[in-house]
């Protein structure tokens, strides 16, 4: 007669055995699967191979090589992998799954696109011509942001750097901005008559960088602009790609060094010494692929004397639509112009 404890032993020995069974069946069988699975892949492969040799030796072409082989492999498993892709994302975008990253940049652009954004060029000392503009055109305080909002007009008075940087002109831009928020201080451009032309491209490439704009405008702080007049000149050009607006003019090229308006390049210029047409710097507008090429080629542009010839000259050899506007020659209001030089 068996004791209760032999019992218990036995019991326990057969029921690790039955465990042991089972755990070893389901081994087998996840096995068998996985070598079957493996198995029809290989078997599909080589179907497929079997097809294309068909092809070829049909067409009198040599018979596939190992590259050719291992090609057709890889694009197979790229093909499934994609399949499983497009599968997932189409169950996502029937789920309503939005990316996060997508949701926050719709959040941060603006209800408005925006139709231009126009740099006022300044420089030290001329307050008194920004705040003649301020009251004359210029919004200020909420009603900037109102222009910007209502009309997709962007207005900024754009200057740079002293050459002793920090010293009491910086401070002076810098307290005044605090007060109007009105200003792109340009921290890498020197703020010099001499660096005109280069400031202008700064601005150019400061502006495409940091708004998404259809247009792109330079205007002097010497100009008054009816921006209303001027947003209907430039929404007329929308569905031209390459534009570049303005009063479109030639002068003569100075070659003497003690001349105002003096060209140390005068020499490119021809035996005619004179410049090629382009727009008049007191007020032109370029549309954003132009802008972007200025940002893209920023290192290579070359500058001229002049700003509004240095501008011009990026532009030829491009496929540019120069369009001669009169409204933008500034002579006076009453013929019929956008603007007033003062």
């Amino acid at each position: 007669m068996r004791s209760r404890g032999s019992q218990n032993r036995l019991n326990g020995n057969s029921f690790g055995s039955r465990v042991s069974a089972l755990i070893f069946s389901m081994i087998a069988t996840m096995a068998t699967i996985y070598v079957a699975g493996r198995l029809w892949q290989d078997a599909e492969s080589r179907v497929y191979l079997i097809e294309q040799l068909e092809k070829r030796t049909s067409q009198g072409q040599s018979a596939i090589s190992v590259d050719d082989t291992l090609k057709i492999i890889t694009c197979r498993e790229q093909q499934k992998k994609l399949s499983a892709l497009e599968m997932e994302l189409s169950a996502a975008r029937k789920e309503g799954f939005v990316p996060k990253q997508l949701s926050v940049n719709n959040e941060k652009q603006p209800t408005k696109k925006i139709l231009s954004v126009i740099g006022v060029m300044t420089t030290f000392g001329r307050k008194k011509n920004r705040d003649a503009i301020r009251k004359a055109w210029m919004p200020t305080g909420a009603s900037i942001k109102n222009l910007a909002e209502q009309k997709g007009i962007i207005v900024r008075f754009v200057i740079g750097r002293s050459a002793n940087r920090g010293d009491s002109l910086d401070k002076e831009i810098e307290t005044e901005n605090s007060q109007t928020n009105d200003f792109i201080i340009l921290d890498d451009q020197v703020e010099a008559v001499e660096e005109s032309a280069k400031k202008t491209k700064s601005f150019f490439i400061y502006a495409v960088d940091n708004w998404d704009a259809e247009f792109y405008a330079k205007v002097n702080d010497d100009v008054y602009v009816n921006l209303d007049a001027f947003g209907g000149v430039i929404t007329s050009h929308l569905e031209k790609p390459r534009v570049y607006i303005g009063c479109m003019k030639s002068g003569e090229v100075f070659s003497d060094p003690t001349h105002k308006w003096h060209e140390p390049d005068w020499w490119k210029f021809g035996d005619g010494k004179s410049y090629f047409r382009h727009a008049s710097g007191e007020v032109y507008a370029i549309s954003k692929a132009l802008a972007q090429f200025i940002s893209i080629n920023r290192f290579i542009l070359r500058t001229y004397a002049h700003d509004d010839v240095s501008t011009g000259s990026w532009f030829i050899g491009l496929d540019v639509m120069h369009i001669d506007e009169n409204k933008f020659c500034c002579s006076s209001w009453s013929t019929g112009a956008i603007c007033a030089s003062v």
